[in-house]
């Protein structure tokens, strides 16, 4: 009974999480007049703000001990917090430069460019399925290009952003509010510079926009932390395969919030290419559901052998155990 209960609190986490990210195109216009590099700089500072007060509370401090003696691990979340500023900071123009069908492309083909990046620098290899999925992603990136007069570059950007944060992530293997305030901090110092300059410039609006305008850019740092805190709640409670399908629901939200409450233009070409990115995005999760299907099945077989017939041997053949030999 516990365990379902852990599970049902895990998926509203994850739905929690995934729909807080959905739906966040509908904050970043109410920071107008600010724009997207200044709206980004408070998003960093106040993110350390809130990720520092939220490890105090669950007083999660050895980790940073640890961090500082490894220089390679350093320079890893350097290269996270490069990667995931150009990833916000362009998602952020795009919302407010109404690009918010675009964007959520990049987030629908990220699955795909992560199977990619993983064939080109990590030498995996693609099941037959996956490498259909990955042909009909680059064939509706094609037809998006025809489409939009251009390469869908928002969406490229974004997808190849995220999928290189995701691998220098797991190769850091820090927990969400660790790895976040890590690289917060990194970027705390020269985002906190450039809000210095704007103010002393003339130029910033954290004041000139009202006592509201300034607590709508602090925020930014609850906005950044509240979903990461409810992913990191939800990873440890139910399956990766779980919360691989609940990923698609952040762009199904903030493709539905361009289209209906954005009305921004879908012509026909358009529709073709998200289809195909759909298409191929069914594809991958089947053929994943499917494989964790194959796997859970041949552990159990295996759990069987070994229950029935004692232990196996490194050619995993069957040894009989006291039991099967005294019948």
């Amino acid at each position: 009974m516990q365990g379902k209960n852990e599970q049902r609190a895990g998926l509203l986490y994850g739905i929690g999480a995934y729909g807080m990210w959905g739906i966040v195109p509908l904050f970043w216009p109410l920071l107008k007049p600010s724009g997207a590099v200044e709206i980004l700089a408070h998003r960093m500072v106040w993110s350390l703000g809130v990720v520092g007060i939220a490890l105090l509370l669950v007083r999660r401090w050895a980790w940073l001990g640890e961090l500082l003696k490894q220089p390679r691990k350093l320079g890893l979340i350097a290269i996270a917090a490069a990667v995931i500023t150009v990833n916000w900071g362009l998602y952020i123009w795009a919302v407010n430069n109404g690009q918010v069908v675009e964007a959520s492309l990049g987030y629908f083909i990220n699955p795909l460019v992560t199977i990619a990046m993983g064939v080109l620098l990590l030498g995996e290899r693609l099941r037959p399925v996956q490498w259909v999925a990955v042909g009909t992603g680059v064939a509706a990136v094609l037809v998006l290009a025809i489409g939009y007069g251009r390469p869908p570059w928002i969406s490229l950007v974004l997808a190849f952003s995220f999928a290189t944060y995701g691998l220098v992530k797991k190769k850091v293997n820090m927990g969400g509010l660790e790895s976040l305030a890590a690289e917060t901090a990194v970027l705390f110092l020269p985002a906190l510079g450039f809000l210095l300059w704007l103010g002393a410039s003339g130029e910033a609006t954290f004041t000139a926009g009202g006592a509201w305008h300034g607590v709508l850019l602090a925020a930014t740092g609850i906005v950044t932390a509240a979903p990461l805190v409810c992913f990191g709640a939800a990873a440890i409670r139910v399956p990766l395969s779980t919360l691989g399908l609940l990923q698609y629901l952040a762009p199904v939200f903030q493709f539905t919030l361009g289209i209906f409450y954005f009305h921004e233009a879908m012509p026909p070409e358009r529709w073709a290419g998200f289809s195909l990115v759909w298409l191929a995005l069914t594809l991958l999760t089947w053929d994943a559901l499917r494989t964790a299907r194959r796997t859970r099945a041949q552990a159990a077989r295996l759990a069987a052998a070994v229950a029935g017939q004692g232990s196996l041997t490194p050619s995993g053949e069957a040894v009989p155990s006291e039991r099967t030999m005294s019948t």
